[in-house]
């Protein structure tokens, strides 16, 4: 029994690395649309091992219940399976992942092949019963493993089953009133791109996607998008009614050293001349490109209010906008209408509000610096909402704001979110230490801007999430 238990606790430690370190942290599975199906295989699998953790450290399984124990195991391993055939179907796993996957596979046919062979026969030839028994501190790290996959199990299937409600709600689907068009979209598989894909396909539209990694873009949105890498890989006579341009490698990461910001600006500036080369040969030319932006193109100005009039400053973010949005306008030499969307930090699940409300489950959240810097922001679903009065109003070009009216304070953000989440909110981060930690990045965090979304309260969009509460309220009600 001793290798058994070994085997035992390899396995746990193999599958919490593979939850955590994949699931949770690579790819946020529980918030990927296409993996509902695997979600809800996990969630099974995941409570069967409990039983099968918690039931080998504590019990032998006699007799008539050994049969029951090995009916689960051989539920367990055709489940394992099926998981194999929907996870090639769904998604494109990262190498680390395939490689847990196949140690996992060769150590539980260790762990059950020798359990089969070296206890079951022993177990199977006495009377049926489950005899209770310790194997000192193996069981315990077995019960906190069984306690551990359980948990996830759960987890799992409260995801799975809040994918399937939220694929009914398709009257929320901004582009189910528009025509049916034919798009091309960059950057389909980020925070945003992501969700603008799968309503897009919902709505019937027909989407072809510039990726720099085309079969894990087909994998994501299980065939339904042609993906290329290449622009030269667009014919000539392609024809499409818009481009929604969307690309880039994100702001908030590594340090902004020379070779940081060459990958920002190229992962922008780049593969919009990529598209411009492309427009330039076209037969048929679009007749709008949606291209996006950041409220990072006026500089961070504090409390100065900032509507789309406002100029650039000389600062990087500025710098990266500034160059971003002019490639862009270079399409209205080709007759298309150019939309430009300075965005905001947007909010939504996923993204980086998690993110800001991570520490405020521990308690201890609280202000970064003096907390007075403004936080300017949008909902994902006004980021959406908007992009798709965007491709069928003509009266919608040039540069926009998308920012709720509401724009608090850091402070009034660390505040209302402690509130919400019933949790204290006294931590203070210094200033000096973010901008030490993050460099010129830093000021992202602690310098903030006051951006009003002027245009688009003058043509009269009605926002979903105008103020930070209900933006929250929504957050916490889906993380439930």
């Amino acid at each position: 029994m001793q290798i058994v238990l070994y085997l035992l606790v390899i396995q746990g430690l193999m599958g919490a690395f593979d939850t955590v370190y994949h699931h949770e942290l690579t790819i946020a599975l529980p918030r990927e649309k296409s993996a509902r199906r695997e979600l809800r295989l996990h969630a099974i699998r995941s409570l069967l091992y409990a039983v099968v953790f918690a039931g080998l450290a504590w019990f032998e399984w006699r007799g008539l219940w050994l049969w029951g124990l090995a009916a689960l195991i051989l539920i367990e391993i055709i489940l394992t399976l099926c998981d194999f055939v929907e996870e090639d179907k769904s998604r494109l796993l990262p190498a680390t992942e395939r490689i847990t996957h196949t140690v996992l596979a060769m150590n539980g046919g260790a762990l059950f092949g020798h359990w089969a062979i070296a206890i079951a026969p022993t177990w199977a030839s006495q009377n049926s019963a489950l005899h209770l028994v310790s194997y000192g501190l193996f069981s315990w790290v077995l019960s906190l493993f069984a306690l551990g996959v359980g948990l996830s199990g759960i987890r799992d299937g409260i995801a799975s089953y809040q994918l399937f409600k939220e694929a009914q709600i398709m009257s929320s689907n901004p582009f189910l009133n528009g025509p049916q068009q034919s798009i091309l979209i960059t950057g389909g598989t980020g925070f945003i791109g992501a969700e603008l894909t799968e309503q897009l396909l919902a709505a019937g539209h027909s989407l072809c996607l510039y990726s720099r990694n085309p079969l894990a873009a087909n994998s994501r949105f299980q065939g339904r998008v042609r993906a290329f890498s290449s622009w030269d890989a667009l014919s000539t006579n392609e024809k499409f009614d818009a481009v929604i341009n969307l690309a880039g490698s994100p702001v908030v990461g590594p340090r902004w050293s020379a070779a940081r910001k060459q990958v920002l600006l190229a992962s922008r500036v780049a593969t919009t001349q990529g598209l411009l080369g492309w427009l330039a040969r076209a037969a048929h030319k679009p007749s709008v490109l949606i291209n996006g932006s950041a409220i990072g193109y006026y500089g961070c100005r504090g409390d100065e209010p900032l509507d789309e009039s406002a100029s650039p400053q000389n600062e990087f973010m500025s710098q990266l906008c500034s160059e971003w949005e002019a490639a862009a306008c270079k399409a209205e030499t080709f007759g298309l209408r150019v939309v430009r969307l300075r965005l905001g930090l947007v909010f939504g699940p996923g993204g980086a509000l998690p993110k800001l409300l991570m520490p405020y489950y521990f308690g201890l959240g609280g202000r970064m610096g003096d907390g007075r810097q403004v936080i300017s922001w949008i909902h994902r679903d006004d980021v959406l909402a908007i992009i798709a009065q965007a491709l069928c109003d003509s009266r919608f070009n040039g540069a926009y704001n998308l920012t709720a009216p509401e724009a608090p304070t850091q402070a009034q953000f660390a505040k209302t979110a402690a509130q919400l989440l019933h949790r204290p909110s006294f931590f203070t981060t210094p200033a000096w230490l973010i901008d030490a930690l993050a460099g010129q990045m830093g000021a992202l965090f602690t310098k903030g801007q006051r951006i009003i979304p002027q245009r688009l309260l003058d043509a009269g969009y009605s926002f979903k999430y105008p103020d930070l509460v209900s933006a929250l309220q929504a957050q916490l009600s889906k993380s439930k």
